[in-house]
């Protein structure tokens, strides 16, 4: 879709380049990319250059055009490193580290454009000047045009099964983890959507079904808690059966209670009997499929947060490779919850299934389900 449209297409990688499955460099080898690795040479010169030979031979299948180097501070470090770099990998860039162009950060990652615009835009300008002044070459000469073999056809086009369905959306600073290509799917489906506040508006818009995406609720429980209007609007609606997806910060907004950064227990939605608590460092991070009556999702979970539910999960997500089970899904009513993120475009018949009609799953297919999870390995 993308090279339809596009001259350049960024791709931006994730963890180390060979890390994951499939990894950074899969990618780029599938899709013939040219990789410019991006390195933290804090502490190191020459050492860099031996590490950005390992990284370019140690596949064949790649193509590594060259190095840019975060926290390179000074001209002399910057010499060391371009004059010991082969021809064929190049300095590309050199980026200072400086606060003035460093980023917010918190528990779950960087503080949302939404919450500190000026502050970003301002750090967004310094860095654009920091890396502009760190460029080693034009731009131009960076990156070689990839011109595609095959031959590119439109992408079909889906039917629109959810047409005149009408969407709300959660999303303010407690709620905004949202996937563009998720909007997207929904558009083409023929779904309209709404956005509405949990923490501002005092009911949520006529709708025919409900996302309660993933956020920042430890952050904003006090608020969330204190507007009961919106809790007695949404737990009308549940009333009524119709269908609801709640990911992550969503599925805490679930839960009867939540308990906050600094110990405080708040009262939530109570749709599902259980609590959330912001305990300890340690959480959940990764890919992860989803596994439901509908189909399989692709998904990924990123929490710091524990739960405790008084029901049995509905199924268990799998995980990409690790033996236990992942992540727990809960189906009460219309309501789909768990702390997974969706990914919508992966199964969007499936898609069409959670919010097209009330969801009432017999007991015998929940048996079924979580038989066929345990043949599998993942269900305790």
């Amino acid at each position: 879709e993308a090279a339809q449209v596009a001259d350049y297409i960024l791709v931006e990688g994730a963890m180390g380049l060979f890390d994951g499955e499939p990894s950074s460099a899969d990618l780029a080898a599938c899709f013939g990319l040219p990789i410019a690795v991006v390195m933290d040479v804090k502490g190191m010169a020459q050492t860099a250059a031996a590490i950005m030979k390992g990284l370019t031979n140690y596949r064949k299948d790649i193509f590594v055009v060259g190095l840019i180097a975060n926290s390179c501070s000074t001209a002399r470090h910057t010499e060391l490193i371009r004059d010991e770099l082969a021809i064929a990998t190049p300095l590309l860039a050199t980026f200072a580290r400086e606060s003035s162009h460093a980023l917010p950060e918190r528990h779950l990652g960087l503080v949302q454009a939404s919450e500190a615009r000026s502050l970003l835009e301002e750090r967004f300008e310094a860095g654009a000047l920091a890396l502009n002044h760190g460029l080693q070459m034009p731009i131009q000469k960076m990156f070689p045009m990839i011109e595609f073999c095959a031959e590119i056809t439109p992408v079909e086009k889906l039917p629109q099964s959810l047409l005149g369905v009408k969407i709300a959306i959660a999303k303010d600073e407690a709620f905004s983890f949202i996937y563009q290509a998720n909007l997207d799917l929904l558009t083409e489906l023929g779904a309209s959507y709404e956005f509405f506040s949990p923490l501002h508006d005092s009911s949520m818009p006529e709708a025919d079904g409900l996302w309660l995406p993933g956020g920042y609720p430890e952050l904003h429980a006090h608020q969330l808690a204190k507007n009961t209007a919106m809790l007695g609007s949404i737990k009308q609606f549940y009333a009524t059966g119709s269908p609801i997806l709640a990911e992550c910060g969503g599925f805490l907004y679930c839960l009867e209670t939540l308990i906050d950064l600094e110990d405080r227990k708040h009262y939530m939605l109570n749709l599902l009997a259980g609590e959330g608590a912001m305990k300890g460092k340690r959480g959940c991070q990764g890919m992860q499929t989803a596994i439901l009556p509908e189909g399989e999702i692709r998904a990924h979970a990123h929490h710091r947060s524990r739960s405790t539910v008084v029901q049995a999960p509905l199924s268990f997500a799998r995980r990409q490779r690790h033996t236990a089970h992942g992540e727990a899904i809960y189906r009460s009513k219309g309501l789909t919850a768990s702390y997974l993120h969706l990914f919508f475009p992966s199964n969007p018949q499936a898609m069409v299934e959670i919010f097209s009609s009330e969801i009432l799953l017999p007991e015998t297919s929940i048996t079924n389900l979580m038989i066929q999870n345990k043949e599998t390995g993942y269900v305790d």
